[in-house]
């Protein structure tokens, strides 16, 4: 099977085309293909595939075998794919995803290639249930979460995947594989949760660090930053757009005040192709 390496922010992926459907073994080749010792290595599988309601349809597998909901660093790299490849001539294209319907893309270029991509990310789901949770409520604001007689403050967003925002004194030093696993699977998260630990630099620069559903630390998350950026809003803590700084680089937020929408701007970058056997 050929394949394209692929990374957002260095949240890398393996990226196939051509096939129909997803294979019948997908979970145990994603944790076979994403090791990053005994095979290519990434943080996902990602296969694009035919759609009836937009240019491509994206189906992500974690390098835990588990399938997310939705990816913001995956979706520009297939942005990416499809536009470097002539699969689509236009710079305005859509992709349809699992958890998040069709989400309309707009291909930033430079010398004919695509370079990054802004991404109409849709509204967040804020109501307690549909994140969802156990917890009751229209918001789930500044709430106390116990783990190992820690308390932290969370703020729970969906941006077609669950969150939950943690904000710190410095993201940085926080200990992710101490923290990360415990809060992912807390009985708050029926579906478990990605965790992100977050510092205020300034009302337009927010630092953070994330610890990803089924796959673990990160360099980047995409929905992750997009889900930070409304919890600072909540919070009171930012403007409606912002600057969010993650380990492997910047992405560029915005929830727009007249639509209710998010947008993501970032870059995407292939990497190399191949070929694989099962």
């Amino acid at each position: 099977m050929d394949f394209t390496k692929m990374q957002g922010l260095g949240n890398d992926f393996i990226v196939i085309y051509g096939e129909q459907d997803l294979p019948h073994n997908v979970s145990q080749l994603a944790q076979k293909w994403c090791d990053r010792h005994f095979n290519i290595g990434a943080d996902g599988l990602v296969f694009l595939l035919p759609s009836e309601k937009a240019d491509i349809r994206m189906r992500i597998i974690n390098a835990d075998g588990t399938e997310p909901e939705q990816c913001g660093n995956a979706i520009r790299c297939v942005a990416k794919y499809m536009y470097d490849r002539g699969i689509v001539t236009r710079q305005d294209i859509t992709v349809e995803t699992l958890g998040a319907g069709v989400q309309p893309i707009h291909i930033i270029t430079k010398g004919g290639v695509a370079v990054a991509a802004r991404v109409d990310m849709g509204s967040p789901v804020l109501q307690a249930r549909a994140i969802p949770t156990v917890l009751d409520g229209e918001q789930l604001v500044a709430i106390p979460i116990e783990v190992e007689g820690q308390t932290f403050t969370f703020t729970s967003v969906s941006m077609g995947n669950p969150h939950c925002v943690i904000y710190v004194e410095d993201a940085e030093k926080m200990n992710l594989t101490q923290w990360g696993p415990l809060l992912e699977n807390h009985p708050f998260f029926p579906r478990k949760t990605n965790v992100e630990f977050v510092t205020v630099h300034r009302a337009d620069h927010l630092i953070m660090r994330v610890w990803e559903r089924g796959v673990g630390p990160t360099l980047a998350c995409g929905t992750g930053a997009c889900a930070v950026l409304v919890a600072s809003v909540l919070n009171g803590f930012s403007e409606r757009k912002a600057t969010v700084s993650l380990a492997g680089g910047d992405l560029e937020i915005e929830w727009n005040e007249e639509n209710g929408r998010v947008y993501m701007t970032g870059p995407a970058v292939e990497v190399f192709q191949g070929t694989v056997k099962e």
